[in-house]
């Protein structure tokens, strides 16, 4: 019988299957929709994108579910990247100000970059990502406001929407490190 140390114990996540699962059938929506519909027309390099972006997504979560076994780490785990996949998806798919091809649109990836850096920064601590988070937000909130007085368009609903799943996730972690 051979004793292991509890960090080397793979932490159960019950959520694995349904996560990759979820990806799976979100790969595979458009290729139906493609079959009833000329509303939806994806090319091989659409597919690959996506493709990629859950994978990366998928794996993420994967990654940061196995550091803790905190419950509400891996919650907020999970709210950050959704709000990153969804926020990414948009500004790829169709932009979030104006058309895609707007390069206006590349600031939005500023905020995931920005959650990301302060995860580094706190080596994916559960304290320091509850800042991490917060400032994810306040970036999220920025970039709104900069596009108000530029004119570049109303972002209040989406960025409102951003910021509660930062500041919701921000929430949890805080809760996780107590």
């Amino acid at each position: 019988m051979t004793s292991e140390h509890p960090d080397h114990i793979q932490r159960r996540n019950p959520l694995r299957m349904a996560v990759w699962g979820a990806a799976g059938f979100l790969l595979l929506l458009p290729l139906v929709a493609m079959q009833f519909t000329t509303e939806v027309n994806w090319g091989i390099m659409d597919f690959v994108v996506f493709g990629i972006m859950l994978l990366t997504v998928c794996g993420a979560y994967e990654l940061g579910t196995r550091l803790s076994g905190n419950r509400r780490y891996r919650l907020a785990v999970g709210i950050a990247l959704l709000g990153v996949f969804l926020l990414t998806w948009m500004n790829l798919a169709v932009g979030i100000i104006g058309i895609e091809n707007n390069p206006v649109n590349l600031l939005f990836f500023a905020i995931p970059m920005t959650g990301l850096t302060g995860a580094l920064i706190a080596r994916f601590k559960a304290r320091g990502m509850a800042y991490a988070l917060v400032a994810t937000a306040a970036a999220q909130a920025l970039i709104a406001v900069i596009a108000l007085i530029v004119g570049w368009g109303n972002v209040l609903i989406l960025t409102g929407f951003f910021m509660f799943l930062w500041l919701t996730s921000a929430y949890l972690f805080r809760q996780a490190a107590r």
